[in-house]
Order: C-alpha cells, then structure tokens, then sequence
C-alpha cells in the first residue's frame, strides 16, 4: 500500500502545478501578452513576470531605468531562435527535450540567461554523457562557463583515463591553463610519473614558438621527485627543450638538490588576524603579515592515483571476482557478478585487459542459431564486467590466446549433439570489437594449454579426436599466418598448468591416459627443448600455474582424496603453492582460500584503492 504524501506538500505541489498549468494556457491564448522577445526574424510572446521570476537576467532587465527596459519589443543576439523556444517552453511547463546535439547551446544560454533549473539538468545530462570522444569538449566547456561541478566531474573522468585520451590530438589543443588542471590533480591515473612529463613536451612541442614560454609554470605541476634520477638526467634534463631554457634547468636544479636533502624555503606572505600588531603607514593603520614557509609546487612527491597498483592473483568465478596479494596475504573484493558463466575461460593481455570466453547463453530470437557463448571484459574502472560480441561458435575445453592486438579462441568441444572435437580458431580483433576466422590449428584438440609471448601463440597438449592425450607443441605467427610444430612435451597430458615464468614455458600436472600426474617440465623456447622440472607434491587436474614478479605459484585443481568411508572421490583443492627458487621445491602457502572455488587465476595489477579489502 502506497505511503500517504505530506498534505502540506501535496498542496504545494498541487498549487505549482495549477499556477503553472494556468500561465502556460494564458501564453497559448495570448492572454495577458506584455512582452515580445524578437530573435533574428522569430517573435516569441511571453510574460515580463514570468521571465523575471525564473530568470536574473531579465528581473536586472525590468527593474532598471534604462529606456529599452520598457519597451514591449525586446531584441536578444548571441542566441539561435530554436534554442530559445525550448527553454520558454521550459519555463512554462517544465519540460525541455534535451539532446547530445543541442544540450551545449541550451547549457550556453541557461547560463547566460541565469536560469539554474534548466543550467542544473544540463549538467546532470552531460555527466551521465561523459566518454572518451566528448570529455575534453566537457571539460573545456566547464571551465568556460564556470561550472565547477561539471568541469571537475570531466576532469576527474579523463584523469581515470589519462594515457587513452593523451593519445588523442584534441587533448593536445589544451590551453596551459587547461593542461595544468588536468596534471596537477592527485587522481592522475598514471602508473609512472614520467609519462606526465612525456605528455607535456609532446604538447609543447605542437605549437613550440608559443607554448615553450609556458613549460616554467607547467613544470612546478609536474611531479619530478616521482621519477627516478637517472630519468630525470638522460631525458628530462638531455630534452632539446628543456638543456636550452635556463628557467627550466634551475627549477630541476632545486629538484635535485632536494634528492640531497637540501630542501629550499619560500617565503609565503599571510596577513595576520591579531589585534594591536599593526603599524601607521600614512595616517592608516596596516596590518602586519605573518610569513609562513612552504615548499615550491616543483618539489610535490605526492603519489597519483595510479601509482598505487599493486601485483595481484585474480580469481574469477561465476560468483564475482576476487584478488589476492600474496606477498601481503591479502584478499580484495573486485566485483560481483551473475555475469561470469561457469567452466569458463580467462585471459589477461600484456596491456593488463583482462577478458572472459566460455559459458552458454540461449537467444530464442535467433530461430537458425540460437546458441552463443560470453565474451566479456573486465573494466577496471567501474570494477564491473563489460559485455562484449558473443563468441560466434560456442565451444567448451577452448584455449585463449592473444597476439598482434588480437585473442585467439583455438580448438575445444563443440557444443552441440555429438560435442566434435574442434580445429578451428576464432579471432576477435580488440580495435574493431570484432570476431572473425584465423588460420585452424593443424588437428583437432581440446583440454590444451596456450600461451602467449612476442606476439606468438603456443598450443600445447590436450587430447584429439580419439580422446587420446597429445604431447603436441605447435606455435601460431599471426604475421605470417602459419601454424610450426615445435619438440613435443616429455608426457603426453590434458586439462594441465601452464604459464610463461623467467622465459620458459612451464606445464604442471594433469590428466595422462592413465590417470592423473603430478609431473612438470620447463620449455625452453629458445633452445626448443624440454627440461624436467621438480615435480608437484600431489597429482592433480587442472592445476592453475600463475607467474607473477618472478614467483611462481601453483592454485587449485582437482586430486583423489579418500573420503569418511575409505572411497576415493574427486575432491576441488583451493590452495595455493609457491615454487621456492633457492631450494628448488614446492612450498604450502595457504591450506585454503575459499575464493579460489571454480575459479580461474590470472596475474594482474590493480589499484588497490579501488578495491575493498575483505
């Protein structure tokens, strides 16, 4: 049952509505006419009332004693007749159809008009607007018609997306005044500090006579102290630019004699609020000024935003997702979703994209085909997942590999009656979001391992047609379009571990066609040659192998494990291992975490203040 309303409320409502209702019929009916606003050959009848309620513009305009102010006729430039009728129907009831085409004329004269209703639900629009090909043109018009709200939410919008929107060259139209409320904000998505620097000279360097003359106050938003010594010597100080400015090079001189510890004291005047502490300057009392000492905006080490990545294992299961820093035996909450599909499959690039193949979806439309299965990136901004082009074969058992600014989706089960075993490779190309055909793998296969290094795609493993273990090692060069066998492995093996660690390619455990192994052996890609590697304390399947600064790790997978009545069952494993590189074995690091059920693993860096520790 609804709640009842406020009576006091629903009166003034009520009263809103009629006075509202009664001006706009009066307007339709040219009732009570006592003012015509001429826009270049279009006359709009309204109100001297009404405009003066709703507009500061026009009351300043009545109630002054300029002549014109009288006049029935008011003639108004520097505003397009469309533009103007919409917000005069606005004013008398309401409503205003606002679009991405005309929101920035509307914006213009709401704001010149003074009307803040009208100046607030543009803002609101623009904001829920913002993407990478308008947030410069947002941000820009902001600051031009001082809207703080608007300009900072844009702002704050291409600084999560600093290095995407830098390669854009409207960024590089940036006024000085522009780029420096971009580079001097704390919430600069930037990994590396030297990248602001990068940026800036690349943004000097495209009108060079006359932005050169601004780099001494773009630099003190610079955060030079952030980057190591050796880069500020080789690149900062060795730029063309910056070794033939002698402003710039004493600047960064105070830099390094701050890495010396010899930090410097600008004086910085305040006046002062005490009583009795002035002096007579001329008959007048003047106050004193206090000085107060601060550091120059040169010699800011404060850490952007971006600069608090971390090394992280992600776990990934159909309940949401959940990253583990291993060196500090902590677990952060990334997201959750009933998005992620069961059985499926995952990827990081090497630009940390990470993305999720696999699952099944049914759409009842597609009478020919109606089977597909997800496809979905991971946004590492909203810490949601982002639904991407089906995958236009659904498979299961697939590998995922990527190469060339594409991931390849290779071999696996087909899934529909008589689930064949598969040759073919899917292609989804990142920069035109769409799936295609590559070259199919020499056979079929399913259960493998992929690996991706230098743009080659290695297919290690599984089992064929005959569903008979492989000890198969076949390479893609997506450049030349062809498959190369490479020397096989030393045990033929399916559903395995596999990850690229210090330069090889180690495999671990799985299924062999006599059960399950707890082998492991190293690639060598350089020599292609197999090496054997201290084996896994256990036997298992689908063992998850995670390289991660240097460290290699071993999650999960599935052993035999007697149960209470002496049967032995399959049994999921959440533990993690560490390979101990000094002594050359497998180490327990954690019985169990519980995130790690059904889950696939990947090595990525987030930044843990978007994160929730749990």
């Amino acid at each position: 049952m609804a709640l009842p309303a406020d009576p006091a409320e629903e009166l003034r409502l009520y009263q809103q509505t009629l006075l509202q209702d009664g001006l706009n019929d009066m307007l339709e009916h040219d009732n009570f006419i006592d003012c015509v606003l001429k826009i270049k050959d279009k006359e709009f009848p309204c109100h001297r009332l009404v405009l003066a309620a709703c507009s500061p513009y026009f009351r300043t305009m009545f109630l002054s004693d300029a002549e014109e102010s009288k006049k029935r006729e008011i003639n108004l430039e520097d505003v397009e007749p469309e533009v103007m009728g919409k917000i005069l129907h606005y004013i008398y009831t309401s409503e205003i159809d606002i679009t991405e085409q005309n929101v920035q004329d509307i914006f213009s004269v709401a704001n010149m008009f003074q009307i803040p209703s009208i100046f607030t639900v543009c803002v609101s629009f623009l904001q829920k607007r913002l993407c990478l090909s308008n947030c410069l043109a947002i941000f820009r018009l902001g600051l031009m018609l001082d809207c703080p709200r608007l300009a900072v939410a844009a702002r704050d919008f291409l600084c999560d997306r600093f290095s995407l929107i830098a390669r854009d060259e409207d960024f590089y139209q940036l006024s000085p005044d522009e780029l420096i409320a971009v580079i001097s904000s704390d919430s600069l998505n930037v990994e590396k500090e030297e990248l602001v620097f990068e940026t800036v000279m690349k943004w000097a360097a495209k009108e060079k006579q006359s932005r050169v003359k601004a780099l001494p106050v773009i630099f003190e938003s610079i955060r030079f102290r952030l980057m190591p010594p050796d880069y500020v010597k080789d690149h900062v100080e060795a730029h063309a630019v910056v070794k033939s400015n002698p402003e710039l090079l004493k600047k960064l001189q105070v830099v390094k004699e701050a890495a010396e510890g010899k930090l410097p004291v600008v004086k910085k005047k305040k006046a002062s609020i005490k009583e009795g502490q002035g002096k007579e300057v001329n008959g007048e009392v003047e106050e004193e000024e206090d000085e107060e000492e601060a550091l120059p905006g040169i010699l800011n080490d404060t850490m952007r935003f971006g600069m608090f990545l971390a090394d992280l294992i992600f776990m990934i299961s159909d309940t949401g997702a959940v990253a583990y820093d291993p060196a500090d035996n902590e677990c952060y909450f990334a997201s959750l979703s009933a998005q992620i599909p069961k059985n499926h499959i995952s990827l990081a690039t090497k630009e940390n994209q990470i993305f999720v193949a696999g699952g099944i979806y049914f759409n009842e439309e597609n009478k020919e085909d109606p089977l597909s299965s997800y496809f979905l990136q991971f946004d590492h901004l909203d810490s949601d997942w982002l639904g991407m082009p089906a995958v236009p074969s659904p498979r299961c058992l697939f590998g995922l590999g990527e190469a060339e600014n594409s991931i390849f989706l290779i071999g696996g089960k087909e899934l529909k009656e008589g689930e064949q075993t598969l040759d073919s490779v899917l292609c989804y190309d990142r920069l035109s979001f769409k799936w295609g055909e590559s070259d199919p793998i020499p056979y079929e296969v399913y259960g493998h391992a992929v690996i991706s290094q230098d743009d080659l795609v290695y297919v290690i493993g599984g089992k064929g047609a005959d569903k008979k273990c492989l000890k198969k090692m076949y390479v893609y060069n997506p450049k030349k379009f062809e498959w190369k066998e490479l020397a096989p492995m030393k045990t033929a093996r399916s559903l395995f571990g596999a990850t690229l660690h210090q330069g090889k390619i180690i495999v671990a455990a799985g299924v062999t066609d006599t059960g399950l192994t707890g082998t492991v052996e190293s690639y060598n890609i350089a020599t292609n040659k197999w090496e054997a590697f201290p084996e896994f304390p256990q036997e298992r399947s689908s063992l998850s192998l995670v390289s991660m600064k240097g460290t290699l790790y071993a999650i999960g997978g599935f052993a035999t494990i007697e149960n209470e009545e002496g049967e032995l069952v399959p049994t999921e494993m959440t533990d993690i291992w560490r390979y101990n590189e000094d002594t050359k074995k497998w180490e327990g690091m954690l019985r169990e975490i519980r995130y790690a059920s059904g889950a696939t693993f990947l090595p990525v860096r987030l930044n843990t203040l978007r994160l929730t520790k749990i």
